[in-house]
């Protein structure tokens, strides 16, 4: 980074933020200062200010019961960075437990953390630049929030002036750099921020940028209320970093979900916590019990059942509320298992799912703290039967998913009549609003929208594109009519009337097997070419059992993808369909496989017929073909399968086989034209965007002449020119995988094809290993186009880093003429070689790079010719490769060793032997060998063991004793490149 971005960085962003947060009541004291209450560099808590919290809110505590609790906090065993963090959570909502006699005997008493109630009962700490050691070296985080002496907020700030698609993205990127070299850190983490002040986003500990979300509304104040000119940071600062709504994040809305067998932190986003306190807000504010319902509508995939998860938190720890009864209802078994699902893994306590009529109205009548999951099926009754009343109580809250489906039949009139004073609030992807069914006159006014349009521009959701590929009706060259007529010549015209109406239907020609297998043709082309190179899956919905089960077997017939029907079984269905239709256990094992990466699981296709339409949640689909007459809310449901996020996915496709367009434009037309703008985009919208995308690609190049490659690769040489050039191109290329093979991408191709090829041989220059640079974050259509041209057009040049240690390099060399281009190969070489090394030696490579710096700055100031240059490099690249004789010129056994003896000579006094360096290296690394069990750079109690052994032999060397605790643990690191064991 500059001298100006740096400064930039702390003027415009820290400096900034550090100023809103004292408005917001924090105390700020610079790392500098705040670093005199450490008793080391390496607390990551403060000791002091947590002792004296803990005190305060728990007055009865005693002496040794109050250090047990720090101990406790500051010393937690775990055995992953997740699993300390859930656990630290745990002890800030659940309190921790401790006996002590305070008057009644000896009973667990529960200690407070935090004083969620009284805010200000609490001590708010902002610093900066506060130095945190661990074993190779000291991090600064940009700025911290301590509460109680709590490190709950890691903030990290970037310079504006740096290009805008890497703003975040570097400050991302450092921060799972922290949360690598120093866990402890992040134990006590409740989420993470980046910002550059014109950018500000929010995640969690693991997350990837893609996951990291913004904060467009800072609820309940409005972007106004901020300040005419307030910027994504002030307004992401508001709206989750005022002490009353961070505490309300932390009890309300964080939860640890189980996913693909690991748990994943999620916080809620903007709009969720939006619409569930505005729905508090109705429920605590509302007269009567009508009044206190409404409606909730949030596009499909934007998290609507974690907006069901996080409310239900928040009105079981509302006192007013007096503990109410939860019913979470549903009109689909797999929607009623997803939900119930998304409940237990979120940690919800308690959630019982409702298996049969009776045990529903048994639920029902458990009283407060219960929380019930039900199909609304199960509020039926036997003919001429009334439902009876189960609780008139009004602290009972329903929250009703898919609320537009069934909330207008007689089920759902049992359900008002058992529930006769409880709370409706009806969450909704595509809510009615017509004369018969009414979402709105059933539940209530919206408490809260969330448009399609904002969801995509949020990122929530991806944008669906539509394609129409209809099928002529045709059979060997004759219409049907005309193939009808004559078929059944002989009878009269209202005969041919009535057989017409009775056997030639709109669902038995859409069934017609060779109409079907054109289909499958094309689809399977369509699939191959532009949805399998992404890695992505696909949805088939037909219009009925029989059709279903005639595509599985086109499918099966003409290509080599494993498709899985899922239908649900008949009691009378023929033996063939038997033969189809699945379990509900095997139902449930295909959707699991259907969720996996391609790579991983090859089920590519799912076929379904009413399944699986509505409800459900696989990211990994990108495409839905479409062959049956969906219409309304239905319509709208199913082509939201397509919209979730996934990485690399840029958008949905509809392939429309049956022509539902027409069903989709009255669809749509249910709502307010600003609800639904952007829920559907023709291919050709991108046109617009694709050119304007690469006009701004190509201007890095103006003046270079094609034929000019290492022109191309030179102006790509300074990194942040490379970031900017490598955002562009992956626009450009993002819109290009999204218009292919519309023959309105073909003008576009050369060019991508010709910088796809400068951006791979850059990739092989500059020695870029950070994903920069790297073609396979592009679309697999584009992906394959450029490695198709880049090797057909350059056979002889190796694309990939060679390391400057292998034959292959010297190779590479001779291809390279030019003394500039040869000396440029050997830097950035020599520069990949240090930064992959560096943790075997830091010592050596230290050194290295160092005389490497020295040697780019004497070129800059034009001290060397590129001829000495390119000289000095090969020298340092022969010591490079000598390092093995280098550890026997100090008569080491082993080439392993020489880290450990460099890194022990640097610590030891001036003037100690060799020898003596080498024996304690002897002595050092036999330590190290002895603790080597197998996957022990996993095991804290093994490394704990091998640090006190190492402590105890330098100890009694001639390291001096304050830097034995560092220098241990800096072995023990080496010791995990050096002899580990898997």
């Amino acid at each position: 980074m500059s001298e100006a971005q740096a400064h930039n960085e702390e003027t415009l962003v820290e400096y900034r933020m550090l100023n809103q947060l004292q408005k917001l009541g924090y105390d700020y004291v610079h790392g500098g200062e705040l670093n005199q209450e450490r008793t080391s560099t390496t607390e990551v808590v403060l000791n002091k200010r947590l002792t004296e919290s803990v005190k305060r809110l728990n007055p009865w505590i005693s002496e040794n019961n109050l250090n047990k609790v720090v101990h406790n906090i500051t010393r937690m065993d775990a055995t992953s960075l997740m699993e300390a963090n859930q656990r630290f959570h745990e002890y800030l909502i659940n309190k921790l437990s401790i006996v002590q006699d305070i008057g009644d005997g000896r009973k667990n008493q529960t200690v407070t953390l935090i004083d969620f109630a009284n805010i200000e009962n609490n001590d708010f700490v902002i610093t900066n630049q506060l130095g945190i050691t661990h074993a190779t070296g000291t991090i600064y985080p940009d700025i911290m929030v301590y509460v109680n002496g709590l490190p709950l907020v890691v903030i990290e700030c970037k310079s504006p002036e740096l290009p805008p698609d890497m703003q975040l993205g570097q400050a991302i990127r450092q921060l799972l750099r922290y949360q690598d070299i120093n866990e402890k850190l992040f134990y006590y983490n409740q989420f993470l921020i980046s910002t550059s002040n014109d950018r500000a986003k929010v995640g969690t500990i693991g997350a990837q940028a893609r996951h990291y979300s913004t904060w467009k509304e800072p609820y309940p104040l409005s972007v106004e209320d901020i300040g005419e000119k307030a910027s994504a940071q002030d307004i992401l600062t508001a709206g989750i970093l005022n002490k009353e709504r961070l505490f309300d994040i932390i009890q309300n809305f964080l939860v640890y979900e189980k996913e693909e067998g690991r748990v994943i932190k999620k916080m809620g986003r903007y709009q969720q916590y939006r619409a569930v306190n505005k729905a508090v807000e109705r429920i605590q504010m509302g007269d009567h019990p009508q009044a206190r319902g409404g409606v909730v509508w949030a596009t499909q995939g934007s998290g609507k059942s974690l907006a069901m998860v996080f409310l239900s938190m928040k009105l079981r720890r509302l006192k007013a509320l007096k503990n109410p009864v939860i019913v979470v209802v549903t009109d689909r078994q797999d929607l009623d298992r997803q939900i119930t699902s998304t409940f237990k893994d979120s940690g919800f306590p308690n959630p019982q799912q409702a298996e049969s009529v009776e045990q529903l109205k048994s639920l029902l009548q458990q009283g407060p703290g219960t929380t019930v999951m039900t199909l609304v099926q199960k509020f039926q009754t036997n003919e001429d039967e009334e439902y009876p009343l189960l609780t008139a109580d009004e602290n009972v809250i329903v929250l009703v998913d898919e609320s537009h489906r069934t909330q207008y039949s007689s089920l759902a009139l049992n359900m008002r009549t058992g529930l006769p004073n409880a709370t409706y609030i009806g969450f909704t992807g595509t809510p009615i609003d017509k004369e018969d069914k009414s979402t709105i006159r059933t539940f209530g006014s919206y408490i809260d929208k969330y448009s399609i349009e904002k969801a995509v521009e949020d990122g929530a959701t991806v944008p669906i594109f539509y394609e129409a590929r209809l099928v002529d009706l045709h059979v060997q060259g004759e219409s049907i009519d005309t193939l009808f007529n004559r078929f059944f010549r002989e009878y009269s015209d209202e005969d041919k009337e009535r057989i017409k109406q009775k056997y030639v239907t709109e669902q038995a020609l859409t069934e017609s097997h060779k109409r079907i297998r054109s289909i499958v043709l094309d689809m399977i082309e369509h699939y191959e070419k532009h949805i399998e190179p992404n890695g992505f899956k696909a949805q088939v919905v037909t219009v009925s059992r029989q059709a279903a089960v005639t595509y599985k077997k086109f499918l099966d017939a003409l290509s080599d993808y494993e498709s899985a029907v899922i239908i649900s079984p008949k009691h009378n269905d023929e033996p063939e369909m038997q033969q189809y239709a699945l379990s509900s256990a095997e139902e449930k094992e295909m959707i699991e496989r259907f969720k996996k990466p391609l790579d991983e699981d090859p089920l590519a296709f799912i076929i379904v017929c009413d399944k699986l339409i509505t409800g459900f949640d696989a990211p990994i689909e990108q495409v839905m073909y479409l062959d049956k007459p969906l219409k309304e809310h239905n319509l709208l449901q199913a082509i939201a399968r397509t919209n979730r996020t996934y990485e690399h996915k840029t958008h949905g496709l509809i392939v429309d086989y049956y022509g539902v367009s027409r069903f989709l434009e009255k669809a749509l037309g249910i709502f307010h034209d600003d609800d639904v703008k952007g829920a559907m985009f023709h291919v050709d919208e991108e046109i617009p965007r694709l050119q304007s995308r690469h006009r701004r690609v190509m201007q890095f190049f103006d003046g270079i002449p094609r034929n000019d490659l290492e022109g191309h690769i030179r102006v790509l040489e300074p990194e942040d020119r490379r970031n900017t050039f490598d955002a562009a191109f992956k626009k450009f290329s993002e819109s290009m995988d999204t218009i292919m093979p519309s023959p309105k991408a073909k003008p576009f191709i050369d060019d991508l094809k010709w910088l796809g090829k400068v951006r791979k041989h850059a990739k092989s220059r500059y020695y870029i290993d950070d994903g920069t640079m790297d073609i396979s974050d592009t679309g697999g259509k584009v992906r394959e186009l450029i490695e198709e041209y880049v090797y057909a057009t350059s056979p002889k040049i190796l694309f990939e880093p060679v390391s400057i240690l292998s034959n292959q390099f010297d190779e590479k060399l001779d291809a390279i003429k030019e003394p500039e281009a040869k000396a440029a190969e050997m830097e950035h070489a020599i520069k990949h070689e240090i930064r992959i090394k560096f943790d075997e030696n830091p010592v050596k490579y230290t050194s290295l790079k160092e005389r490497l710096e020295l040697l780019i700055e004497q070129r800059k100031e034009r001290q060397l010719e590129f001829e000495e240059l390119f000289e000095k490099y090969h020298e340092m690249r022969e010591e490079m490769m000598n390092l093995n004789q280098e550890s026997q010129s100090y008569g080491l056994k082993d080439s392993k060793q020489l880290p450990f003896y460099q890194l022990l000579e640097k610590q030891a006094p001036e003037g100690i032997e060799q020898e003596k360096i080498r024996d304690l290296t002897e002595l050092i690394t036999d330590i190290i060998q002895d603790n080597a069990v197998i996957d022990w750079s996993e095991k804290d109690d093994v490394k704990r063991n091998m640090r006190k052994q190492l402590k105890k032999q330098l100890r009694a060397s001639t390291i001096p004793n304050n830097q034995v605790e560092s220098v241990a643990r800096e072995l023990v690191q080496l010791g995990e490149r050096h002899y580990s064991m898997k």
